[in-house]
């Protein structure tokens, strides 16, 4: 079953964020627009590239009144001393949640069970806490922060303009489609 148009479910776990450890809930990402990116380790490959990409463009997702979330199965204590042996990952300024024990990375559906770790999963979630965008990854496969900001701009446009829909490659400004039987087959 596709995790798409569903609630998030409840959890409660650590966040590193900001050179201090914090609690982060389902709560957490209600109210406002979010973005929750799993990975599988720190200390890896891919993942400080994609995590330092997002950090490059956090000031964007802020900007449209996003919130990212990074979460892998790894401790808080884990992502602070990454943090602090990283130059790429020191860039971070989204808060990181600790899963150890798989229950958020369960809850999307990215656990690898027999790794323990979780696959390159994305989710945007709308302020009611409903998943609209789920994209996930196999390990090797990278992704880019420019095109997750453009899928959340969509989101929240067609979130806004009921009717509307956003076609392929379309940014803000760019005209939209409104779905109707004079439409079919014109495009």
């Amino acid at each position: 079953m596709s995790l798409i148009n569903t609630e998030i479910k409840p959890f409660k776990a650590t966040a590193f964020h900001n050179g201090k450890f914090g609690p982060v809930s389902d709560a957490d990402l209600k109210g406002k627009w979010s973005v929750v990116v799993f990975y599988p380790a720190d200390f890896t490959f891919v993942c400080p590239t994609e995590l330092g990409d997002l950090a490059d463009e956090y000031a964007s997702f802020q900007k449209i009144g996003v919130e990212v979330y990074a979460v892998s199965t790894d401790t808080h204590f884990t992502h602070k001393a990454w943090h602090d042996a990283s130059d790429t990952i020191k860039k971070i300024h989204y808060p990181m949640i600790g899963d150890p024990t798989g229950t958020i990375t369960r809850n999307f559906d990215v656990m690898i069970e027999e790794e323990g770790l979780a696959l390159r999963g994305t989710f945007v979630i709308n302020p009611e806490g409903v998943i609209k965008v789920c994209e996930i990854h196999d390990l090797g496969i990278g992704r880019d922060a420019k095109e997750l900001l453009r899928k959340v701009q969509a989101a929240q446009y067609v979130a806004t303009h009921p009717g509307e829909v956003c076609p392929a490659k379309w940014t803000p400004g760019d005209a939209t489609l409104a779905p109707s039987l004079d439409l079919v087959g014109k495009i």
